[in-house]
């Protein structure tokens, strides 16, 4: 997606966008606008220093913001660690300060969990190297949420400049477990920046709490957008990879697992694009009784099957 990408101290002001844009009453004076040209100018307008926004955020937030640490990752030495779950080991139960983890280029084959005993981290990594975090997990080893390449159940993390890859094989409709996560977000109060998510079925379970995702690419083929979450993305590219055998309902982009009209959560999906390889590509599927999913001002290719929804082939659920 066109969009800036973050860079050096721009994380700070980011993780002040994820309680300013989704908590704080500007959002609702102040719509996102409806001409995407003007949408960079809005969100600058909204993002300001601590010292600023202070009274409309939590205190932990602006407390942990005033002095962050820096930890580097780099592969073959130069940084702190050469492992990014080294360095999530080294940040102490309970912390209380923002710890940025600054990522060197390089492919890091890791399983990578942050607790949720252990808020205010950033995984951050270079706009113009960005490093790969892949691992092949899969339902059949792990069960299906537990199979993420990374996993962040903790409060206010923040990633940006990231390929979040599961590269498990591609599943075929036949093996058990083959569901393969790249990314669950359990923790409240995220946000993504400029990151690629990516895999086949299951690929972001946007699990639980308040997300922001921004200028990031989602890949994927079933469901690869599902949870419980209460998420904006925004100008973000959904990819739906083509299934060989054409099975339409090997396309199907969200799965909201809202499961009654007084769940306040949902997914919303704001100036982005729907392109990709499949075709028939339903916008999401009723995996649970009243999902919630929002498209606007998307630009969406003719793979979007003309129906828009799946019903999962359960009538009642067609509204």
């Amino acid at each position: 997606m066109d969009g800036k990408r973050i860079e050096g101290n721009e994380v700070y002001a980011l993780a002040m966008c994820v309680s300013i844009l989704l908590f704080a009453p500007i959002v609702v004076s102040n719509p996102i606008p409806a001409d995407k040209s003007q949408v960079e100018a809005w969100f600058n307008g909204i993002i300001k220093p601590v010292k600023e926004r202070g009274t409309t955020l939590d205190p932990e937030l602006v407390q942990a913001e005033t002095e962050p640490r820096i930890i580097k990752v780099m592969q073959g030495g130069g940084g702190e660690f050469d492992t990014i779950t080294k360095a999530i080991e080294s940040v102490p139960s309970g912390n209380a300060k923002r710890v940025i983890i600054s990522i060197g280029p390089g492919s890091y084959k890791e399983k990578i969990r942050i607790e949720r005993n252990k808020p205010f981290i950033t995984l951050l990594g270079d706009p113009k190297n960005m490093p790969n975090l892949t691992f092949d997990g899969t339902a059949k080893q792990y069960g299906t949420v537990d199979s993420a390449t990374l996993i962040t159940e903790s409060n206010y993390f923040v990633g940006a400049n990231l390929n979040i890859v599961n590269s498990a094989p591609r599943p075929d409709g036949k093996m058990v477990g083959a569901q393969a996560v790249a990314l669950r977000v359990s923790g409240d109060r995220s946000a993504f920046y400029n990151c690629k998510i990516i895999g086949f079925q299951d690929t972001l379970c946007d699990d639980r709490g308040n997300h922001f995702f921004k200028d990031c690419h989602i890949r994927g083929t079933v469901d690869f957008i599902f949870g419980s979450g209460t998420s904006l993305y925004l100008n973000t590219e959904i990819f739906v990879v083509g299934d060989p055998e054409g099975d339409p309902e090997m396309a199907i982009i969200t799965a909201h697992a809202r499961e009654s009209s007084s769940e306040d959560t949902g997914y919303s999906f704001v100036h982005g694009r729907i392109t990709g390889t499949a075709k028939d590509v339903f916008l999401g599927r009723a995996w649970k009784s009243s999902p919630r999913v929002v498209y606007s001002y998307t630009e969406m290719d003719e793979i979007v099957h003309p129906g828009g929804w799946s019903s999962n082939r359960q009538p009642e659920r067609a509204e």
